[in-house]
């Protein structure tokens, strides 16, 4: 199992480097399909993932981010109201069909997956964003990684025990901390040995929120789980599950990145 998880998370590190990277058309065709892939993962746990009422997720997905790509985000609130009339028109010409909560899954599951993601994409679009999209990546699995490390020696405290038993309160300041350290050390290499002109103090403060943030992501998908009686979302990435698994904490530390990256815009 070890092995598995190693060698998944290296292939999935050289995927991200790649694609990250070079931006542009790559990164934005690699985020819709990881956004449908996810989507469809999170349908799967209410049973619409292969019916009409997920097609209408899949197809709002699509036009948001064609929106995305031609610069038209003006129009997504009217995306938002069209799809929430699509959804809610499925449910009640197809009554009893479909339950409200498989209703509100697909509405939800638009923004939880396809727009939240997309915020990587927006993240590199940004004057600076070759180097502060790295920082969402840094901020949640560096945050997992050290949360993990230092609950494992010291870990006394559960942080929530019903939905993940591991996790301690030890553990999550320790992931706040590491999240803020590498975002320092980031910061020293990118000025030392990229010349690109970045402030440690403010890639730390950007980090360390990002790490906060990220926690709250892995456990709403714990919740879910919990819910739903189900281990992982989906087998996808061999030793990590789905996509959903994986990207849990990305989902909500992306948004979080853009827009301190937006308030802190030439501070960093």
């Amino acid at each position: 199992m070890f092995k598995t998880r190693l060698l998944s998370g290296i292939v999935l590190v050289i995927v991200l480097v790649a694609t990250v990277g070079l931006g542009g058309n790559v990164l934005f065709a690699v985020l819709g399909i990881i956004s449908l892939i996810g989507m469809s993962e999170l349908y799967k746990v209410v049973g619409v993932h292969n019916k009409v009422l997920g097609l209408a997720g899949y197809l709002a997905a699509a036009v948001y981010y064609a929106l995305l790509f031609t610069r038209r985000m003006e129009y997504v609130m009217m995306l938002s109201i069209l799809f929430l009339v699509a959804v809610m028109a499925v449910y009640v010409f197809s009554f009893p069909k479909f339950q409200a909560e498989q209703v509100m899954t697909v509405f939800f599951g638009l923004y939880y997956v396809a727009v939240m993601l997309s915020y990587v994409y927006q993240t590199r679009l940004l004057s600076d964003g070759g180097t502060v999209v790295w920082l969402i990546f840094l901020s949640s699995w560096g945050c997992d990684t050290c949360a993990y490390c230092v609950g494992v020696l010291i870990g006394k405290h559960k942080m929530a025990p019903k939905l993940s038993p591991k996790k301690s309160v030890e553990g999550g300041i320790g992931g706040v901390l590491g999240a803020a350290l590498l975002g320092i050390l980031f910061a020293l290499l990118m000025s030392r040995w990229q010349g690109v002109a970045a402030h440690p103090s403010q890639y730390a403060v950007i980090c360390g929120v990002g790490g906060m943030i990220s926690q709250v992501g892995d456990l709403a998908a714990s919740a879910v789980k919990r819910n739903h009686d189900i281990k992982d979302y989906g087998k996808l990435i061999p030793g990590h599950g789905g996509i959903l698994d994986r990207f849990d904490s990305v989902i909500f530390t992306a948004p979080v990145i853009y827009y301190l990256a937006l308030l802190l815009a030439g501070n960093i």
